[in-house]
């Protein structure tokens, strides 16, 4: 996807469902029956890839990486993310 590509889901206040795959080997981020499944290349240590995640999520909302906040999962692979 490319940079900004999702700018329409881009509101405030905004909640998204993420499944995560931490050390993959290439990098993805594909929006599935709702559900955002992003694979990033971080391992799941020290919130790296927590981190990578929002990163990606904000990358193709094309939005700041500061508006993206992990509201729940920091420790599951399913995630939830909100919007600031």
């Amino acid at each position: 996807m490319q940079k900004g590509e999702r700018a329409d889901l881009a509101v405030a206040g905004a909640e998204f469902a993420v499944r995560v795959t931490p050390r993959a080997r290439v990098a993805s981020c594909v929006l599935e029956d709702g559900v955002w499944k992003i694979a990033v290349n971080a391992p799941p240590e020290d919130g790296r890839a927590n981190a990578a995640v929002a990163a990606a999520l904000a990358h193709v909302l094309g939005v700041a990486k500061g508006r993206v906040v992990l509201v729940r999962g920091a420790s599951s692979r399913d995630k939830r993310f909100r919007l600031e």
